[in-house]
């Protein structure tokens, strides 16, 4: 005698008590590759979910329009209209007046006509204010701690997120940190792969799917038990769950490349972090560069 499939789980609705941004987290290992970058996408652009078509949304998510149904149908919904609609009763009660008076609490950045230049600009201060709400106070004085005592640091970031990884670099450099960069697959920077160990602090900086270099690093790491802190733009991230302290930043921009304004806010913060931890010892090195 076969065993039935176990039903799937009712959706959230309007009234449900579970929004669906948790209802996505809690099944995200049942999706495949393809539909956990949808589920990815989703969770961390609630408002391009909300109002944006399926053709959008998958455009966003690198992904086809058929994936973005099958996924809404694999979580229960007709098909994507539903999801939607989950979607924008959630980001409704996010965005809802927190003054109580029924008026916005603060003054848009741009009327409402905004032209091309003003969404975009509009869209990077959201990335802020967004990054600096979700970021644990906890975890970032954790990286910095580790940054500033780590013997040995690695920082991994290829494709776009090759610059933010040699930029760090250079900010900690300013400050004597030494590290080492790995930015592509060369025979170099696998060899730098090969020496780390127990005494490696790793930090891998993402956006969307991790590149197969930064997964088998962190993987390594972990491995050679090695320290790690990923910088990720997706909550979900498959390096968000191998590392151990996770910083995460926002990055949903109407133009045709992901917003990177709040995440190099969080790289100078980093490393002010760890120029603040003696100020005093740093600031004749910092005037030599004449930085100011």
């Amino acid at each position: 005698m076969t065993r039935a499939a176990a039903p799937v789980p009712a959706p959230p609705g309007p009234g449900g008590h579970q929004t669906l941004s948790a209802y996505i987290a809690d099944r995200f290992d049942e999706f495949s590759r393809s539909q956990k970058d949808v589920a990815q996408y989703i969770v961390d652009h609630l408002d391009e979910a909300a109002f944006q078509t399926a053709e959008a949304l998958a455009r966003r998510a690198n992904t086809s329009s058929s994936t973005v149904v099958r996924f809404s149908q694999a979580l229960g919904f007709e098909g994507f209209p539903e999801l939607q609609q989950a979607a924008r009763e959630e980001y409704r009660r996010r965005t809802a007046p927190a003054n109580g008076n029924g008026s916005a609490a603060t003054a848009p950045l741009f009327s409402l006509d905004q032209n091309e230049f003003e969404t975009v600009l509009g869209a990077d201060h959201v990335n802020v204010e967004e990054t600096a709400r979700k970021v644990s106070r906890s975890d970032v004085e954790a990286a910095v701690d580790a940054i500033a005592q780590a013997d040995k640091l690695l920082i991994a970031g290829t494709d776009q997120m090759a610059f933010f990884a040699s930029y760090l670099r250079h900010l900690l450099m300013l400050l004597d940190v030494r590290a080492e960069l790995v930015a592509s697959p060369s025979q170099e920077a696998l060899g730098r792969l090969t020496r780390i160990d127990k005494a490696t602090l790793v930090v891998a900086l993402t956006a969307g799917r991790p590149h197969p270099l930064i997964t088998r690093t962190v993987k390594l790491a972990r491995h050679r038990k090695a320290r790690t802190i990923a910088v990720v733009d997706a909550t979900l991230s498959e390096i968000a769950k191998l590392a151990q302290i996770t910083l995460y930043y926002s990055s949903n921009s109407p133009a045709y490349v992901r917003s990177h304004t709040a995440l190099l806010s969080l790289i100078q913060g980093l490393a002010y972090g760890v120029y603040a931890r003696d100020a005093d010892a740093y600031d004749d090195r910092i005037k030599a560069f004449r930085l100011k």
